[in-house]
């Protein structure tokens, strides 16, 4: 391998650790464990860049799905994007915010969550 080449792939290997998922985009929900009905509220974190195109937003539980789709304006798009889930039944859920550009998925971070009945205990 030549110099030129070495020195490509470590300038390439450098900006795929900079470019993680938890540098890109963060999740964050107030909270565990919620009563059925649940009304959840997602906080996103998501790092401004020129190839950011759609942030999706999903609950994805036993027996329910729910997602979200943000259009995203690349490096001029606001950090913070939030959304709200109404009515989700009981069940464990799996919360993901995935950022994509507009040949595939960049970044993606997940939480989870319990929705139960009325009275359990926890």
């Amino acid at each position: 391998m030549n110099l030129g080449c070495l020195a490509l792939a470590i300038l390439v290997a450098a900006n795929a650790v900079a470019v993680g998922a938890q540098d890109l985009v963060e999740i964050r929900v107030r909270g565990r464990f919620y009563t059925e009905p649940a009304t959840v509220r997602i906080t996103v974190a998501v790092r401004p860049d020129q190839e950011n195109r759609t942030l999706v937003i999903l609950a994805d539980g036993d027996r329910f799905f729910r997602s979200s789709e943000v259009t995203l304006e690349g490096d001029k798009e606001q950090r913070i994007h939030t959304v709200e889930f109404k009515n989700l039944p009981a069940g464990h859920y799996v919360l993901r915010a995935e950022v994509h550009s507009n040949a595939r998925m960049r970044a993606a971070a997940e939480e989870s969550l319990t929705v139960g009945e009325p009275g359990d205990a926890r």
